[in-house]
């Protein structure tokens, strides 16, 4: 299969301004060293990639790329006081920077991807000798809420899923990455869980959960016949009705793999 990314623009860039580097990549901290060389491959606006910039310090540089222009410029004009973060419009398969890097991260990327394994094997180029790929990723099949969601969102979720695994991304990245990581000729690899649970209590609750009316927003899911239009706009109205009276709780199954190029 051509190997492709995804349209993953779900609309706000609130989604990813809100994320930061503890609470949302959290097992990556002790990892991080002073002048490290670092790349953010998928970095959104940059939220994650200027808390890294911030512990790598002055000596150290983080450049975060992404394909979606908006993204990037975006968080220029937010985080653009982070002196050492360069954020790049940019393809991960034609990026092609001058000097290798000690760290390679990548958050909730590689479930967009067409092509896990290639898109492996072009990080493995990018990094020294030595150097650690770490990936956050999810198995989107393990999704759990409490209590049940609308029946309306359990069929867009079934949709979402099939359209996700015909476009050939893979549901269970997440769970796939250490095999991945071997076939691609990885070392010492590790994986470490980082599930996302959110319960009502929390203060961001409702704007965590929300997230599936973001993901039901992609048209792209309706128009190519895996849902009808007046679902996919059903969907949005019973799940935030859902999420703003009875949902209770929502976890999101989500490990961070590691892996160093020898």
């Amino acid at each position: 299969m051509e190997n492709k990314v995804i349209n993953r623009d779900i609309g706000s860039t609130k989604v990813f301004d809100d994320r930061s580097l503890a609470y949302d990549y959290r097992t990556l901290q002790p990892l991080l060293r002073q002048g490290m060389k670092v790349l953010d491959v998928g970095c959104g606006t940059g939220s994650i990639t200027k808390d890294i910039a911030k512990i790598i310090g002055p000596t150290g540089h983080i450049t975060g790329i992404d394909n979606t222009d908006r993204f990037i410029l975006s968080g220029r004009e937010s985080f653009g006081y982070a002196t050492n973060m360069e954020l790049l419009t940019a393809d991960l398969f034609q990026f092609e920077p001058k000097e290798k890097f000690d760290l390679i991260v990548s958050a909730r990327t590689m479930q967009w991807l067409s092509d896990v394994p290639k898109a492996l094997i072009k990080l493995k180029s990018l990094l020294k000798p030595g150097g650690i790929l770490s990936i956050l990723d999810y198995n989107h099949e393990k999704v759990e809420w409490t209590p049940d969601p609308p029946a309306i969102m359990k069929k867009f979720y079934a949709a979402f899923l099939k359209w996700r695994e015909n476009s050939g991304m893979n549901n269970q990245v997440g769970d796939h990455l250490p095999r991945l990581f071997e076939e691609a000729g990885y070392h010492n690899i590790k994986t470490f869980n980082s599930d996302e649970h959110y319960q009502r209590i929390e203060e961001n609750f409702t704007f965590r959960a929300a997230i599936w009316s973001k993901v039901a927003a992609i048209k792209q899911i309706a128009d190519e016949g895996y849902i009808t239009e007046e679902e996919r706009l059903k969907t949005i109205e019973e799940y935030d009705e859902w999420v703003s009276g009875e949902a209770m709780t929502m976890t999101l199954k989500l490990n961070e793999v590691r892996g160093v190029n020898l």
